[in-house]
């Protein structure tokens, strides 16, 4: 066989077997967003995703939030199989509907938010969760529907609401749709405030928009954790609207809680006790009553 037909045959081979992709390879460090430190990744999954360096609290899915908070295989989902219609068949770039399945194959559900029942530490809860990763954690019907629903089996078994937000805002392919969810969202909360029975948000990186505007801040307690960015319009549309340079820290927890837009910072492996803590409080309050 002469070079030329051996290079051809090398080449050829090579193509045929299957080469994990660069992206596609396993890693084990995990590089910090913030301070830049490189660390393996199981010493930062098992500080719950927080830099051990500096202390910044990287973003989670919704699966492992409701592992951090809730007590050992206490929660039980409901409403999940509920999922998005297209009354609008709206179409950017894409139409709605792709969206929505490349968002559910990307995830393993049908919606930004997981809702259900648990206990935290022992206190039975209901609790919304919401995935940033299903289209921004985009609040639409389906998602304006779940947290109803959560505020309705808390009016009816008489337990107290926790709402973790992680959003981008109202979801713009449905339009006002997604607009009237805010209102949604904030008459059922309305009824659960004059059943005297206790709402916690929890405002986690980011939560912006409509979902800021809504039910995020209209909680008994607001708290957020270290660092995340709360808000309605970002911060270049407002810097370009004003035409001045913002503050420093501008809509992140910390600045918010200055500024008494919030009543507490909690660190994320604090933040099940905290939660656990006020829940006990407003019962007693509330069975004093």
């Amino acid at each position: 066989m002469d070079l030329k037909n051996l290079f051809s045959k090398i080449s050829f081979d090579s193509k045929d077997k299957e080469q994990p992709s660069k992206k596609d390879a396993p890693t084990h460090w995990i590089k910090c967003p913030e301070c830049a430190s490189l660390m393996f990744f199981k010493e930062v999954e098992n500080q719950n995703n927080i830099c051990p360096k500096c202390n910044f609290h990287m973003r989670i899915g919704a699966k492992r939030r409701i592992e951090i908070l809730t007590d050992v295989d206490s929660f039980v989902e409901y409403d999940g199989d509920l999922k998005p219609t297209y009354p609008l068949k709206f179409v950017d770039k894409k139409s709605y509907k792709k969206r929505v399945d490349e968002a559910v194959k990307k995830t393993g559900r049908t919606s930004a938010v997981v809702s259900g029942e648990c206990t935290i530490n022992g206190i039975p809860t209901q609790i919304v969760v919401f995935d940033f990763a299903f289209m921004g954690g985009s609040l639409g019907s389906v998602e304006g529907e779940k947290i109803v629903r959560a505020v309705n089996r808390a009016m009816e078994n008489h337990q107290g609401l926790i709402i973790v937000s992680a959003s981008g805002g109202a979801r713009m392919q449905e339009s006002t749709f997604a607009l009237m969810q805010m209102a949604k969202t904030s008459a059922a909360l309305k009824r659960m405030d004059k059943a005297k029975l206790p709402f916690i948000s929890v405002l986690t990186d980011p939560t912006m928009g409509g979902v800021s505007a809504s039910f995020a801040f209209l909680g008994d307690i607001i708290m957020a954790e270290p660092g995340a960015l709360v808000g309605f319009a970002g911060q270049r549309v407002i810097k370009q609207t004003i035409g001045s340079d913002l503050p420093e820290g501008f809509q992140r927890a910390e600045f918010l809680l200055e500024k008494g837009s919030i009543d507490m910072v909690v660190n994320r492996n604090d933040m099940k006790k905290t939660l656990s803590d006020l829940l006990t409080m407003f019962s007693k309050t509330t069975n004093a009553s």
